[in-house]
């Protein structure tokens, strides 16, 4: 199946991006950028294109970006510390981003000839961002084979869409994916902060994956406090 991923550069997208290397025929990875504080992830995912051999196409939404004003991700407003499953999260929500995306992706998939586009979008994602949700890729993909009915059949591979991050990480790692090359903090310092409910996630996936995890944190032990203080609310 020749697939398109739509890779941030994080952790979740770039071993998408080698499990369907290995276990389809992966076309082109596509990223954007939306004016987001931590693009620097746009440099890995263009190294993870570079790595596995494929196109990358860099989309340029910075425009459309500056109009969904309101979050932590794109406006000068404090990414919040803590857990990922937290309230104060809600703040890094990008309205409609991922459908966004996904209707470009779709584009771009049916001009190359392309049979599926994949996304990353896995259980730890239902809680504060709605278009990661199951009901949503369903009724995306049923929206997208009536836009393009009778001119190309391309197909949302979603592996994600029911497992946590840890079950990435497993898969991830059974791939050989280089998860050092993977970026994931939304501050977008010189290195993870540790601190984001991104970070915190990450630290977590690999410690129940029971895979080393060779990110390198500003604060390396606020994750356990931060789950800690979840599972007390």
């Amino acid at each position: 199946m020749k697939t398109l991923v739509i890779c941030s550069g994080g952790l979740d997208s770039v071993s998408l991006a080698h499990i369907t290397s290995q276990k389809h025929q992966l076309t082109r990875l596509v990223s954007f950028d939306y004016g987001q504080r931590h693009r620097k992830e746009l440099d890995f995912a263009r190294a993870a294109a570079e790595r596995l051999g494929v196109t990358f196409h860099l989309i340029d939404m910075r425009s459309i970006g500056g109009a969904l004003s309101g979050s932590a991700l794109t406006d000068d407003i404090d990414v919040p510390d803590g857990h990922y499953a937290e309230d104060t999260m809600r703040i890094t929500v990008v309205p409609n981003r991922n459908a966004i995306m996904l209707a470009i992706g779709f584009g771009v998939a049916a001009a190359q000839g392309d049979e599926a586009v994949a996304t990353a979008v896995h259980g730890g994602d239902h809680f504060i961002y709605p278009d990661c949700r199951p009901g949503f890729t369903r009724a995306f993909e049923t929206m997208q084979r009536a836009a393009l009915d009778g001119y190309a059949d391309v197909r949302l591979h979603t592996p994600f869409v029911e497992q946590s991050k840890a079950d990435i990480v497993r898969a991830g790692a059974a791939h050989n994916t280089p998860f050092a090359e993977t970026w994931s903090c939304y501050k977008g310092g010189d290195i993870h902060c540790g601190r984001c409910g991104t970070c915190v996630e990450r630290r977590e996936a690999f410690h129940l994956a029971e895979v080393a995890d060779p990110t390198v944190y500003a604060d390396p032990d606020y994750w356990s406090a931060a789950i800690a203080g979840r599972e007390a609310e």
